[in-house]
Formats: structure tokens, C-alpha cells, sequence
């Protein structure tokens, strides 16, 4: 089997950065929805906005992620070894965002909803940042005209 390759949209900056953008100011949306429903002690509601809020990350950041492993990472280390080491890092990046949305749901299964909801979704937001960050200023810069 052929190895997928990278939709143009992935490797161009402007566009990467607005799907990271908008996914991370809706989880951000959701977290404090969510937060609101503790507050305001709205248990129904606020098991929907967890439900959401995994769905979100499942659809929205997590699959995105995954056309990154399949497509951007691997085409970046074959054009550019040297990035092996950042592409790790990044790819471990998801793997703490799959691993934290699994304990979401494994919490929900107890349809107990708490403070440790809101860490998990800090803790997923916290790690989206910091790994856009990186993918802006580290590994798509290699694919800028520019730099030709």
C-alpha cells in the first residue's frame, strides 16, 4: 500500500493554523459551558456538554491529528530527517490528547460529573497549544516559499 500523502491545506501555515484555531476556541467553548453547568449544579446538562466535548476532540482534533501521522509527519521527516525528533514529540502530543479523552469517557461511564472533567479538558486545551505552537514555528516553516 502506498503511503498517504499530505492534503495541500495541511502543509500551507494560514490554513493549518485555522483549523487548530478553530477546534482549540471551541473545546475552549465547551470547557467553560461545561464549567458553568457545575457551577450553576446542572448535572444533565453538564454530562451533554462532556459528551460533546469528547466528540469534539474525537472528530474535530483527533481525527485531524491523524491525517498529520498519516500524511504531514511522514512526508516532513522523508523531505526532512533531521525533524524526526519533533515529529515524535508531536506524535506523543496525540497520544496524550487520545489518552486524556479516553479517561473522559471512561469517567462519564460513571455519568458522575466533576471538577476532574474540567482538568481533563485544561489538560487537552493546554497540550493543543502548546503542540500548534510547535507545528507552526517548527515543522511547517520548512514548507513556506520562502524557503526554497
Amino acid at each position: 500500500m502506498k503511503p498517504k500523502l499530505s492534503g495541500p491545506s495541511l502543509k500551507k501555515q494560514d490554513a493549518h493554523s485555522s483549523i487548530h484555531e478553530a477546534s482549540l476556541h471551541e473545546a475552549m467553548e465547551l470547557r467553560a459551558l461545561f464549567r458553568q453547568c457545575l457551577l450553576d449544579n446542572q448535572k444533565e446538562q453538564a454530562l451533554q456538554v462532556a459528551e460533546i466535548t469528547i466528540e469534539h476532540w474525537e472528530l474535530r482534533t483527533l481525527k485531524h491529528a491523524e491525517s498529520e501521522e498519516e500524511g504531514l509527519y511522514q512526508d516532513a521527516v522523508k523531505e526532512h530527517p533531521d525533524l524526526e525528533p519533533l515529529v515524535i514529540q508531536l506524535t506523543r502530543d496525540h497520544d496524550l490528547m487520545r489518552r486524556i479523552v479516553q479517561q473522559m469517557k471512561e469517567q462519564l461511564l460513571t455519568r458522575e460529573v466533576n471538577e476532574r472533567m474540567t482538568q481533563f479538558m485544561d489538560g487537552l486545551i493546554l497540550i493543543d497549544e502548546l503542540h500548534n505552537d510547535d507545528e507552526m514555528n517548527k515543522l511547517l516553516p520548512i514548507y513556506n516559499e520562502d524557503k526554497k
